[in-house]
């Protein structure tokens, strides 16, 4: 017999960061990893999302996407945290861009893909991922969060303060901290990829764990060496800021490190799971559902299981069990309990603490698919009466995924 975690009815927050920070302290301050606080930078919901979006402009992507500081100088788009929870999906950021100026938009769009690939890749692999084609280091292997990052350098300082404050980085900077970390400090990269899961809003399994293996070398025939070359190149203030600055210990590229070769998971190859990847392709229906389950992968208005049913009471379940494993930290959950409170002034929603089988088990719910194991371990048992597609941009296929570069030859974008 399967014993069930009690679940707890939790009351629908006001909107607003006060009220989000207010739930959180309330309801999960035993769940994370800090003191309760919100993102200095980001606000979880729909319309923030959407500001955000139609304020991003690619002219200058190509050119500026590395640059970490001044902050005016950089062209990241800073949607990824929206985009992780499906309130931006990658097919509108690929129409948004259509009339930019043909590099930047190529480049950017090749972000998009990379973004979709690590999607195809997780999806497939699940825990497999973690240990990557290469590893130097036992995958079981743990670490301090302050062991592999000197805060008296200024990159290091600057760089860690925006993840703990911001709960998002520039792409360049987490290249940084992951190179310094596992190439350098020789710490194991699964632990500094969990310190990334923990603090980042657009923290993934898919993206966060396949950039880790690229920066680092598991995964790829190279790592990403990082040296004093690359703050100079795009934050020079710090290094002049730096206590370091005449002593500096980067000022030479790191060694390569060793990477032993693995055997290689056969899900690299071909995928042996099928739908269970990739979704439906179409809406499965088995029963007449009577609520819509929202999961954490696709908390925008226009999911695709709220928009077709638009009269039925929306359930959202905070996993107890999951959370207490990982504890995330608390702008993690401010962001989200953000986003849910201005979802729910809109919509009827339940908010549950527990275990979304228990909850979910006795409904005939209509969810849209995840593409990750977890989604997918918990719908064999709830048994969704309706499923619809994942909005892909680009559908998965059975060939390797073991090089994008290889991939993108192949994909096709889904219209």
């Amino acid at each position: 017999m399967v014993t069930m975690v009690p679940t707890t009815g939790l009351p629908l927050p006001e909107p607003g960061r006060d009220a989000a920070l207010a739930f959180v302290a309330a309801h999960f301050a035993d769940l994370v990893c800090d003191d309760v606080h919100g993102s200095d930078e980001f606000s979880g919901g729909q319309r923030a999302a959407d500001s955000a979006l139609a304020a991003f402009d690619v002219s200058g992507y190509a050119r500026n996407r590395d640059e970490v500081l001044p902050v005016s100088r950089r062209g990241a788009s800073a949607l990824s945290p929206y985009v992780r929870h499906g309130l931006i999906t990658l097919r509108q950021l690929w129409d948004h861009v259509a009339e930019g100026p043909e590099r930047d938009v190529a480049k950017f769009r090749d972000e998009l893909l990379w973004q979709e690939f690590a999607r195809h890749w997780y999806s497939r692999l699940g825990a497999k991922s973690r240990r990557g084609v290469h590893n130097a280091l036992p995958a079981t292997a743990t670490a301090d969060f302050d062991a592999g990052w000197d805060r008296r350098m200024a990159c290091m300082d600057n760089t860690i303060g925006e993840l703990l404050n911001d709960g998002w980085l520039v792409n360049q900077a987490r290249m940084w901290l992951a190179s310094h970390w596992a190439i350098r400090e020789g710490m194991p990269w699964q632990a500094g990829e969990d310190h990334f899961f923990r603090h980042l809003l657009d923290g993934s399994r898919a993206a966060n764990r396949l950039g880790w293996q690229w920066t680092t070398g598991a995964g790829s025939p190279k790592h990403f060496g990082f040296s004093r070359y690359q703050v100079e190149k795009r934050a020079g203030a710090l290094c002049n800021l730096c206590e370091m600055n005449h002593w500096c210990p980067i000022e030479e590229w790191p060694d390569n490190p060793p990477l032993d070769p693995i055997s290689e998971p056969v899900e690299l190859r071909r995928d042996p799971h099928g739908i269970r990847t990739s979704g439906p392709k179409h809406v499965v229906e088995s029963r007449l559902a009577d609520t819509v389950w929202l999961t954490a992968e696709s908390l925008g208005i226009a999911d695709p299981a709220v928009f077709a049913r638009p009269g039925l009471p929306v359930v959202f379940v905070f996993d107890e069990q999951l959370l207490a494993r990982l504890r995330l930290s608390s702008k993690r959950l401010v962001f989200l309990v953000e986003t849910l409170a201005e979802f729910g002034a809109t919509n009827t929603l339940e908010l549950h603490l527990g275990d979304p089988i228990a909850v979910l088990q006795d409904r005939e719910v209509a969810v849209t698919f995840a593409p990750v194991p977890g989604f997918r371990s918990r719908a064999e048992s709830i048994i969704p009466a309706e499923t619809h597609p994942w909005p892909w941009l680009a559908a998965p296929r059975n060939g390797p995924i073991s090089s994008y570069s290889a991939w993108r030859k192949s994909v096709r974008i889904h219209r």
